[in-house]
């Protein structure tokens, strides 16, 4: 086993960059409304071969919005499921269609492939250009299908700062929790993307922010796919993820 790789122990795809949020907050800086997604099929292969070697305790898709690909999406946590991974999340803005009847049949597919958890992205920056009634409904939807929501919240500066962004977003949970649904620890905003671009003010110039995201590459917990297939060193629409990983070397 490769030295590098010895303790894996989780998964997560990035489905899309494509998103239907405009968030001041972002990290990753400007998104469109489409874009190219991970292969479902090839991505669902990838876990199957993961889980043949190595122990993982835990799934995670996101984007982007990932549930502009619900299909993409559940064939992947269906995989998961498959191969018993007990921590299987989806992190999602919640928007993804007007259309109620839709709405319900994702829930729906998603409680069928085996979705364990849904973090639902609901905060004052998500709101300015997401409209919350969909978000709600879908909410609802996940519930009575079952499946574990909470919200997850972007604060500023802290969770307990009050500035005008947190004072919105605490105002926007509150619909939430008045639905049965519990707040998450959330995140705290990191300085990169739109967020340095247009939230500037609220970060201190001489502090040095570590990106809570950031891998080892000599201790690789992690494999991250992008939407493009990449991981490590490799892609897997043209490698095996078992040579990938066996091939990898942070040098």
């Amino acid at each position: 086993m490769n030295k590098y790789i010895k303790n894996l122990n989780r998964i997560e795809f990035v489905i899309t960059m494509a998103c239907t949020g405009r968030c001041k907050h972002c990290s990753e800086g400007e998104h469109s409304l489409s874009g190219e997604h991970i292969d479902g099929e090839v991505a669902a292969n990838a876990v199957y071969e993961i889980c043949k070697n190595y122990k993982i305790e835990s799934l995670m898709t996101f984007g982007g919005e990932p549930l502009i690909y619900p299909e993409t999406v559940c064939k992947i946590h269906k995989a998961a499921k498959e191969m018993k991974i007990p921590k299987r999340d989806l992190i999602t803005n919640g928007f993804f269609s007007k259309d109620e009847s839709r709405i319900k049949e994702v829930a729906y597919m998603l409680s069928e492939s085996g979705a364990g958890s849904i973090l639902l992205s609901v905060d004052t920056f998500h709101q300015e250009t997401i409209p919350l009634e969909p978000v709600k409904c879908f909410a609802k939807c996940v519930k009575e299908n079952g499946i574990t929501i909470r919200t997850h919240p972007a604060w500023l500066v802290s969770e307990e700062d009050d500035n005008p962004y947190n004072i919105k977003t605490r105002e926007i949970l509150e619909e939430f929790i008045r639905m049965g649904i519990k707040v998450s620890s959330g995140n705290v905003i990191f300085p990169g993307g739109n967020a340095k671009k247009y939230l500037s003010q609220y970060f201190d110039d001489s502090k040095e922010y570590v990106n809570p995201y950031e891998e080892d590459p000599e201790d690789v917990r992690t494999v991250c796919f992008s939407a493009n297939g990449d991981v490590l060193n490799g892609n897997i629409n043209r490698d095996s993820i078992t040579d990938i990983l066996d091939k990898y070397t942070p040098y």
